[in-house]
């Protein structure tokens, strides 16, 4: 997809959000749901799923041609702002739809990943997404870890658990119940970034141990708000990792993290790793470990606690 069409689309759709609005002034140009809405009370358009080159098809039969000049116009302003940005990873920026929540996990809107991941709109406007962080050990009890992709826009080359990303605003995702929403996206990108297929990672497997808010900034530009669950699955799995989000992969035993802390600790070769695992391990992950192998890892899970890290 050229990137003129997808930022025109953005602008197109960033538009058409102004038309929902808060009950006074200072709106935000983006869908909003009432804090009250659950999942099963979210209605979804019957063009949700419509692919954003097919929409903006769509959208530009019935626009005038006035319109549409200067609507182009502010697209490839955007377009412009991010042309060194890797072709796969904008596409995910601007098609993806992060769901947007409030501190205590209330689901309040959706708005892309771009405009989520801008340290300039979290500070402005205090965008908070789910996201979710998956720890996937093998049958010997080895954590699986990934080095993300150099091209990723968000602490690229990073060392990190297994998977990290966010449920979509879909209907599938949303799911609320038992954490149905964010195990389905689980395994939806494990399959994207990992290629473990669903089979080997059923949705029941996953074992949702708790949620952490947290913000991270990434640079100067880029950065983390998030509301992350906590998902554990023990699973011998094969690994075929996608180049456009993993660099690197290897599976640990808890001394051979320790080694990995320290060299990061130490700044050992520009090892660093993420700043949502730095704080799982630091807070929970070798007690959930522990509780892993002798077969009480139930006994620790609390969805009930958000825990705000920092």
């Amino acid at each position: 997809m050229a990137h003129s069409t997808i930022a025109v689309t953005l602008s197109q759709q960033l538009f058409k959000r102004t038309t929902v609005l808060f009950p006074h002034s200072s709106f935000r140009s983006r869908s909003l749901l009432p804090s009250s809405s659950s999942s099963s009370s979210v209605s979804f358009s019957p063009n949700f799923h419509t692919p954003l080159s097919s929409s903006f098809a769509l959208r530009a039969s019935s626009s005038s041609s006035s319109s549409t000049s200067s609507t182009a116009a502010m697209g490839e302003t955007i377009a412009a702002v991010d042309a060194g940005m890797d072709a796969v990873q904008r596409r995910l920026m601007f098609e993806d739809e992060c769901i947007l929540v409030d501190e205590n996990d209330r689901v309040v809107g959706h708005d892309s990943k771009y405009n989520c991941h801008l340290m300039e709109k979290i500070e402005a406007e205090n965008l908070l997404h789910r996201a979710f962080s998956v720890f996937l050990f093998n049958s010997k009890y080895e954590l699986l870890l990934q080095q993300r992709s150099g091209t990723k826009v968000t602490f690229p080359l990073v060392w990190t658990n297994t998977c990290c990303s966010h449920p979509l605003y879909r209907e599938s995702e949303l799911i609320e119940e038992d954490a149905l929403g964010v195990r389905n996206a689980a395994q939806r990108k494990l399959l994207d970034e990992l290629g473990i297929v669903a089979e080997d990672v059923p949705v029941d497997q996953f074992l949702p141990l708790g949620r952490i808010l947290y913000k991270a900034p990434s640079d100067g530009k880029w950065g983390e708000h998030e509301l992350d669950y906590l998902l554990f699955i023990v699973r011998d799995v094969k690994v075929n990792p996608n180049p456009d989000e993993v660099a690197d992969i290897r599976y640990v035993n808890r001394d051979q993290l320790k080694e990995l802390l320290r060299k990061a600790d130490a700044g050992e070769g520009g090892l660093k790793l993420s700043p949502w695992f730095r704080l799982v391990v630091d807070n929970f992950l070798f007690k959930w470990w522990d509780h892993l192998e002798q077969g009480t890892l139930g006994q620790v899970a609390d969805m009930k606690t958000i825990h705000k890290l920092s």
